[in-house]
């Protein structure tokens, strides 16, 4: 899932990498704490908070509050029953039939079926959605069908069959993510794509509902009084904080104005390191620069590798992120296991070169090399060229650092900064040449990172196409063979590095604050960030 991808990212500035932490000091947002209410910062406006069609990690935040799956997540990230009470499957692992709880409701009173999971998944797969997350759905039957209708049957208003094309091993995994959550097929075809935008037509059944929408300054959840486990949740009201300049943020949270921050100035981070409200946690993600492979002069691989390899990593996890990092060399994070469960998939896949400080050098030469083989010694021939990243200052002290370290090969960049909503669509709709990027697994297994990039698909901003990655990708969600999986997620690996679609600079770390105050909040490793339970001394 895209790290506003900066929100926790590592850079914890860049933090608000992927994730776009958080924004603007209002002065109207400075309303004061109550016994009732959660104030806490996880980004700006979200680009969308519709199920289908998010695709950040605050917007995602923020969705999981007030929509829930068949299953939700636990502190440690393991699938636990959400909307439903039990499961089976069959002997072949291929169908799954889900049991609802009794008296399942939306947050209006009406009642909530088995069949609003059939159209709200038929929903996400279909052309005139253009769901970002589309193709997750590709490992249940039917959709490679003529007719592009999942094989997915309510038998009664609290059961639901689901047929897969073979045994998924991380398919309740893919019942916790946001986009299969059911949502109201009445509203939205009354109401289109403002479903989402509107407090009266945002109806969900999560443990929170939204009662308040300021565009720029907050949105008010209150307690979801027909949410199955309501005597259960904690706070009245959680209010989401709209901002997304790290500096206010920051004084936001040291004025208790907030009690929660995912976003903190990089020249910040030395002094909040041993204070107990500065939290840091390993997580499933790479922070990379995105290639618009259709542009002139980088649709030549050579030049991406060039560019790839004369990145100083070092530099950038030391002295921007100084939050531990880890130079990446490679585009699936550290964290997933391997088909040998005792191997991590980043042990036995390695590196595809050696990003270390002391390889700098040598990697620099190589850089200039490839250039030449390119047809552009020194540069010569190369016009500038853009670099887009979202409103943030690691962002922008990443753009900086990488058109110093351009310049060493003769290639020169101009940096340009857009606010996280309007960023996020220019780079989807591939209208730049080079992006920052990040990605936070969306479930624990490689194929999260892999299956993003076939072709065509909505997270695809590189705008890369290669038959063979496709094939491949295809092959692994039906394979039923654990080790004969896992050699092609190699493989798919290989391709992306043969033809240098992106440049990976680390993997992430997870940064937020948290105020002593503050219990019950949980911050898991797809980034997702838990209010529900939480209580404030």
């Amino acid at each position: 899932m895209k790290k506003r991808l900066a929100i926790i990212l590592a850079l914890l500035m860049v933090v608000a990498i992927a994730l776009s932490a958080c924004g603007k000091d209002d002065k109207d947002d400075k309303t004061p704490l109550s016994a009732e209410t959660l104030n806490v910062c996880v980004g700006p406006d979200p680009d969308t908070i519709d199920p289908a069609l998010n695709s950040s990690v605050d917007g995602a935040t923020m969705i999981i509050h007030a929509f829930e799956g068949l299953m939700t997540l636990d502190k440690d990230g393991v699938p636990i029953y959400g909307q439903a009470e039990s499961h089976s499957v069959s002997e072949d692992g291929k169908v799954y039939t889900f049991t609802l709880r009794d008296g399942l409701k939306w947050s209006d009173g009406e009642a909530l079926t088995a069949s609003d999971f059939v159209y709200s998944w038929n929903r996400a797969i279909a052309d005139e959605t253009a769901a970002d997350y589309e193709y997750m759905f590709e490992v249940v039957d039917g959709y490679d069908s003529e007719d592009k209708v999942l094989n997915v049957k309510a038998l009664d208003d609290k059961t639901l069959e689901v047929n897969l094309i073979s045994a998924v091993p991380y398919f309740l995994e893919l019942c916790a993510f946001p986009t299969f959550s059911p949502v109201r097929e009445d509203l939205i075809e009354a109401n289109g794509d403002k479903w989402a935008t509107q407090v009266e037509t945002y109806i969900g059944n999560g443990a929170y509902k939204m009662t308040e929408w300021v565009q720029g300054s907050h949105i008010l959840y209150t307690k979801n009084e027909n949410y199955w486990d309501y005597d259960s949740l904690g706070m009245k009201n959680l209010k989401f904080v709209l901002m997304d300049d790290d500096s206010a943020i920051l004084n936001a949270f040291t004025q208790d104005e907030i009690l929660f921050a995912d976003s903190m100035p990089n020249d910040e981070i030395d002094a909040w390191r041993d204070k107990n409200e500065f939290n840091l946690q390993d997580q499933l993600g790479t922070y990379y620069i995105s290639f618009n492979v259709e542009k002139e002069h980088l649709d030549n691989p050579k030049v991406r590798q060039a560019l790839t390899l004369a990145i100083d990593r070092d530099f950038i996890v030391t002295e921007i992120g100084k939050a531990g990092q880890e130079a990446a060399a490679a585009y699936v994070a550290t964290g997933l296991t391997d088909a040998d469960s005792t191997k991590e998939f980043r042990e036995v896949g390695g590196n595809y070169f050696d990003p270390s400080k002391e390889a700098y050098e040598a990697n620099l030469q190589k850089a200039k090399e490839l250039l030449v083989e390119a047809g552009y010694p020194d540069g010569e021939g190369l016009p500038t060229f853009e670099y887009l990243y979202n409103t943030d200052t690691g962002h922008q002290q990443i753009g900086e650092a990488l058109q110093d370290m351009w310049k060493k090969i003769g290639v020169n960049i101009e940096l340009v900064s857009q606010e996280w909503g309007t960023f996020l669509n220019t780079r989807k709709n591939g209208e730049y040449e080079i992006a920052r990027n990040g990605w936070l697994g969306d479930y624990n297994d490689p194929i999260s990172f892999l299956d993003m990039w076939i072709t065509g698909g909505g997270n695809n901003d590189a705008q890369w196409s290669n038959a063979e990655y496709d094939e491949l990708i295809t092959k692994i969600k039906a394979s039923e063979d654990t080790e004969e999986r896992y050699k092609m997620m190699h493989e798919a690996e290989d391709l992306i590095f043969e033809e240098w679609m992106l440049s990976p600079i680390y993997y992430y770390v997870d940064i937020f604050l948290i105020s002593d105050n503050l219990d019950g909040v949980w911050s898991s490793p797809l980034g997702y960030k838990y209010f529900m339970y939480a209580s404030v001394k």
